[in-house]
């Protein structure tokens, strides 16, 4: 082995402690970059391969009735590769052992042949037949959730007739990965199913024999899917088609695509941070030991080794500590991206999980990685190609303290002469101590990011469900009502209020811009779901023109008093121009709303009601449920108190996860950067700390002179770090909105506190490990050291 590589791993034995910081540091870079990426591509592989397996549908559209012969003229339309028409309605489900009605849609089956579009996947038992009863295959989450089997029963209300349902399959659908209920905001497998059954069981009992509601169609590649949607409505339109739409739009896609959303913004904002921290690491690490080791490296120059040689040396150092941090971040980020994988394939519904660990993920992470530490140590590298022989033989010149704010400190008896000590080196590297600062700052801001969110989903959450939607319960009509069932409903048990609702499919437009949206129509006063403007006070909703939420007014590129295109796709399906009259606040959806009257009359067919929100004596709920369980009009029911419940529940779930993680990271760079910070103190000032110990100060006084350093670093850093967070935290919430969610953007002081202290408690630690190093000093060693 050749001297210089025996140094090496010498000079390794010697900085382990250090080496290992920066390394983790690494590790945690590697781990975020191929954790996001690895879960993406994974998820985007089995979304992929799923849809395209069981031939998941790219447009999607219903109507009232229309016959059987239209899907010939649907399979004509250019592009069209292929159509399945169906039966589709939403219904009640009476289950065993559950009090609340659950909701569900019934889906119907060809006969004799699989569906050409939206295939299932057959998790057990069989497809219903003909002749057999009322059977159906239900869905694998909501069979797990109440142990259904094939032969299990449960009753269902289909078209105001109650009947019993067997389950004969269990099964999963590319159109349900992501099952959401009617009014749910959250999936609740308990109380959402979907039941498949054999058309010609179901089709009769909606009146739809010989006739379909819904259709599914798969397109040629490359093809015009505005032109194929537009030929769509016009065919539809006769029949009470209500608007095609694009896969992107179909809401378990869309929800699928958000979570995709967010791996991608992870991937582009983490692990960037860490290959900085670890940059500068390395710059401190290498610096200083070049100028400890300058003697020895003059001394190397002169024996015949040339500069590219010895800098080769520290440079083969940084890259086997990069090394280092890669292999263990590429251990990291596989075990973590595969449990991130797997608990999608928990969350959504996938038959099957392809894990897509590429090759490529670890070459970027490693090349990044090794680049970003080859960066750092650029400078330190440099220095010695740059150091003669004769030059670095000679002690550096000593170097020149002057007095700090004309010795201000000093005469200050709040400042001892030990404080001043530890500030003056401070200010005499000021460059330094400013880069330390940052990279702790980095570690607030990492947990402000990752703890922020508690407080946004907390604003959220009284928003929406206290402040906003403040009903018990919503119930939904099977289809438009007028309003004289509002007395029916104010008869039903435990009542208390009764607010209606109207909901309309439209196309609202701005110019080229458009969007598929659903106007909702509130009655003057509505108290139980009220509209709130930014200053979350209630809207009155005008007499004319659209409520639009802020993200629609940002998608369509309008402000208050700009007048919209709304094209209806119902009944007359005309178009009308209307005024944006108000710029509303909302965190789900695409919300559009309208005075009811104004709504009705924009319809133009008459006043008419789409559900019903309610206030219930809670004392007289389960006779409400006993009572919509027998009420044929009812199809579906959305209960707030479990909607919160479970969204709750979810989020909670998903960020105590992912700020353990943001925790552990934080920590990591806190300690690597304060640790770091204090060994390369320790060593400049060995000599210094070693001769105020002969001279009788205690193991405490002397390691004031470098604590109190560190503190002041250390301290100065947190308000850095709210800052750096807060921009932080600005660019995830834009960065991971969409169309179906906004969280708000919400930082609380508690949280700037809790991220300050954790990181201050990762400081002290890295402070004991080195005051032990103080205590252990070899006076008589470090005194025999040259200047």
């Amino acid at each position: 082995m050749k001297a210089l590589d025996l140094k090496l791993l010498r000079d390794l034995k010697r900085l382990w402690a250090q080496a290992l910081a920066v390394a983790l540091v690494l590790a945690c870079g590697v781990a975020t970059l191929i954790l996001a990426v690895g879960a993406y591509r994974s998820l985007e592989e089995t979304r992929t391969a799923y849809y395209e397996r069981y031939r998941f549908g790219d447009v999607f559209a219903s109507a009232t009735r229309a016959p059987r012969s239209t899907a010939e003229a649907l399979r004509a339309i250019p592009d069209v590769a292929a159509v399945e028409t169906r039966v589709r309605r939403a219904v009640l489900l009476d289950v065993p052992g559950m009090r609340e009605p659950a909701t569900g849609f019934a889906i119907s089956l060809p006969e004799g042949r699989e569906p050409a579009v939206n295939a299932l996947f057959l998790r057990s038992g069989r497809l219903p037949e003909e002749g057999r009863g009322v059977e159906a295959v239900v869905n694998e989450n909501f069979a797990d959730s109440h142990g259904f089997v094939p032969g299990s029963t449960f009753q269902a209300i289909l078209n105001g007739s109650k009947a019993t349902i067997t389950v004969v399959g269990i099964a999963l659908s590319p159109e349900f990965v992501y099952a959401l209920g009617p009014g749910d905001m959250m999936p609740d497998d308990r109380r959402f199913g979907v039941l498949w059954m054999a058309e010609p069981v179901l089709a009769p009992l909606f009146d739809l024999d010989g006739a379909f509601n819904d259709v599914s169609l798969r397109l040629l590649r490359g093809a015009r899917e505005a032109a194929v949607i537009d030929a769509v409505d016009d065919l539809l339109a006769p029949y009470g088609g209500t608007g095609a739409y694009a896969r992107k739009d179909q809401l378990s896609n869309a929800f699928l695509d958000g979570e995709l959303t967010q791996l991608s913004g992870m991937a582009k904002i983490i692990p960037p941070v860490f290959l900085l921290v670890s940059a500068f690491l390395i710059n401190m690490i290498l610096s200083r030991l070049v100028a400890l080791e300058r003697e020895q490296i003059g001394l190397l120059k002169a024996l015949g080794y040339g500069s590219f040689a010895v800098a080769w040396h520290y440079l083969k150092l940084v890259i086997l500590i990069a090394v280092g941090g890669v292999a263990i971040g590429f251990v990291a980020g596989t075990w973590l991206g595969r449990g991130l994988t797997e608990l999608y394939s928990q969350f959504y519904s996938f038959p099957f999980l392809l894990f897509r660990w590429d090759a490529d993920i670890y070459l970027i992470a490693a090349g990044t990685s090794i680049a970003a530490a080859v960066a750092g140590a650029a400078r330190a590298v440099y220095s010695t190609l740059a150091l003669a022989p004769a030059v670095a033989m000679n002690a550096p010149a000593p170097p020149v303290y002057r007095q700090f704010l004309g010795g201000a400190l000093s005469r200050i008896r709040l400042f001892s002469e030990l404080t001043v000590m530890g500030l003056r080196h401070m200010m005499r590297w000021p460059v330094r101590a400013l880069m330390s600062m940052l990279g702790t700052s980095l570690a607030v801001a990492l947990l402000v990011v990752a703890l922020f969110s508690f407080d946004s989903v907390e604003f959220m959450l009284d928003v929406m469900f206290f402040q906003s939607e403040r009903q018990d319960a919503a119930l939904y009509f099977s289809s438009d009502r007028p309003p004289g069932v509002l007395p029916a409903v104010m008869g039903l048990p435990g009542v208390l209020r009764a607010e209606p609702f109207r909901q309309v499919a439209v196309i609202v437009r701005n110019g080229h811009r458009e969007r598929r949206l659903g106007i909702t129509g509130k009655p003057p006063g509505a108290d139980l779901s009220r509209v709130l403007d930014f200053d979350l006070l209630p809207v009155t909703l005008p007499e004319t023109g659209l409520a639009l939420s802020e993200r629609v007014a940002s998608l369509l590129d309008v402000q208050r008093g700009d007048l919209v295109e709304v094209e209806l796709l119902e009944a007359s399906r005309r178009t009308v121009t209307v005024p944006v009259t108000e710029i509303i606040q909302s965190y789900i959806g695409l919300m559009v709303y309208m005075d009811l009257d104004a709504l009705d009359r924009l319809a133009g067919i008459g006043p008419r009601i789409s559900g019903v929100h309610l206030s219930v004596d809670e004392n007289a709920i389960g006779a409400l449920y006993d009572a919509v369980k027998t009420t044929p009009a009812v199809s579906a029911v959305a209960l707030l108190s479990m909607s919160r419940q479970r969204f709750e529940e979810t989020m909670q779930e998903n960020m105590t996860i992912m700020t353990t993680v943001y925790v552990a990271l934080a920590v990591i760079i806190a300690f690597g950067v304060v640790y770091n910070s204090a060994r390369i103190q320790l060593s400049e000032r060995a000599r210094e700390l070693a001769t105020l110990r002969v001279l009788g100060f205690t193991r405490a006084e002397v390691s004031r002179v470098l604590l109190t350093e560190l503190a002041m670093v250390v301290a100065l850093a947190q308000p850095l770090g709210w800052g750096i967070g807060y921009l932080f935290s600005v660019a995830v919430i834009e960065g991971l909105a969409s169309d179906l969610f906004r969280v708000p953007l919400v930082v609380e002081p508690g949280t700037m506190v809790t991220a300050s202290l954790v990181v201050v408690g990762a400081a002290l630690l890295s402070a004991l490990i080195v005051r032990r190093r103080i205590d252990r000093f070899d006076l008589v060693e470090v005194l025999k050291t040259r200047d």
